[in-house]
């Protein structure tokens, strides 16, 4: 029982540091626009990542039971996963480096259940068919949209802009900003719902993961019978862990991600409302698409380079290129440096006779 208190600590500071470190994607734009100040423009964030993440389930269903066997995980594994995404997001927040929280978080439950399985491979779900005839797994789940994801946010945000561009080639640029001021208050709206979705389901997973781990092993057995919320002998995303969720989220959008927001909305290229609104729009469509089919997309890629592809519909050269290559860097490492991080951690628990 002290094991899962830990895993639920550690996966609410988890949820509160994505707030803070992911949802500045949400809000970037809008505040480098001057659409909003940075204020408003959280509050307005928060307000709609907490909506967005009490919109479905089937992105927790991918992270707690799609991507690795829950034969094989146990509560050291679960926290042992939080613990290295949670490492992770703040280094990279430090640095200023709009990292993925998602790949941080599914790199680390990688790791972690390798260990619990003494390295066996084989407990890595890498392209499975499931009774509906979905494919499920870390290729098609997480690969490839890994790839994807970022070259429809540029492709689109670049298409997305120049149609805007021809379109309003003979308006005024005052109008052009008057409208598209407004718009962008749609659009970062959609922006943080649509991160809500996809981001906070994540953590659900992982809580939901724990809570059905707890139950197969006995772990909520004995308690009495006001805590028999926590038994969950099937694989269902309870409501008082979407809304648990869905507030810490909130609360980590509300202390605001200072450092993310300026690489991702004044570093990388200089944007106006009009862009900001093509930027925004397009993230968020793909973002909500994934959701909807239980893709747990890495929201920065995903922003970033809708961001590049609109600055570049203008000219290349207008996106900031050296920052661009931080970012790249840093979203290489991801996978790789949490998947090494949980598998020490759970090799490190397991030496100590934690199983």
């Amino acid at each position: 029982m002290i094991f899962f208190l830990l895993v639920l600590l550690a996966a609410f500071v988890f949820e509160y540091i994505n707030g803070f470190h992911d949802s500045a994607n949400a809000i970037a734009t809008v505040v480098s626009t001057k659409v909003l100040t940075p204020r408003q423009a959280i509050v307005w964030a928060a307000f709609w990542n907490m909506f967005g993440a009490l919109a479905g389930t089937a992105v927790a269903a991918t992270i707690g039971k799609g991507l690795v066997d829950t034969s094989v995980v146990t509560m050291p594994t679960v926290l042992a996963a939080l613990l290295s995404a949670i490492i992770w997001n703040l280094a990279t927040w430090w640095l200023g480096l709009p990292s993925s929280s998602s790949h941080a978080l599914i790199g680390g439950l990688c790791g972690a259940a390798l260990a619990s399985a003494d390295g066996r491979w084989s407990v890595l779900k890498w392209s499975v068919v499931d009774a509906q005839g979905s494919h499920n797994g870390l290729w098609p789940k997480i690969v490839l949209p890994m790839v994807s994801s970022p070259v429809a946010g540029f492709a689109i945000g670049m298409v997305f802009m120049f149609l805007l561009t021809v379109l309003l080639r003979k308006a005024a640029p005052r109008l052009v900003s008057l409208i598209f001021g407004k718009a962008q208050l749609l659009s970062a709206g959609f922006m943080g719902y649509s991160h809500g979705s996809n981001d906070a389901q994540k953590t659900m997973g992982i809580i939901t993961l724990a809570l059905f781990t707890g139950t197969q092993a006995g772990v909520f057995a004995h308690l009495p019978g006001w805590l028999s919320f926590l038994q969950m002998p099937e694989f269902i995303v309870p409501r008082w862990v979407m809304v648990t969720c869905a507030l810490t989220m909130a609360a980590g959008t509300a202390a605001g991600g200072w450092r993310i927001i300026r690489t991702m909305g004044h570093k990388m290229v200089k944007l106006q409302p009009v862009n900001g609104f093509a930027a925004e729009t397009t993230a968020a469509l793909i973002i909500h698409a994934a959701s909807t089919i239980g893709v747990p997309l890495s929201t920065t890629h995903v922003i970033s380079t809708s961001i590049m592809g609109v600055g570049a519909s203008k000219r290349f050269s207008a996106v900031k290129w050296g920052i661009v290559e931080r970012i790249v860097w840093a979203w290489v490492l991801t996978l790789p440096a949490t998947g090494l991080m949980g598998y020490a951690l759970m090799h490190l628990a397991l030496l100590a006779g934690l199983h």
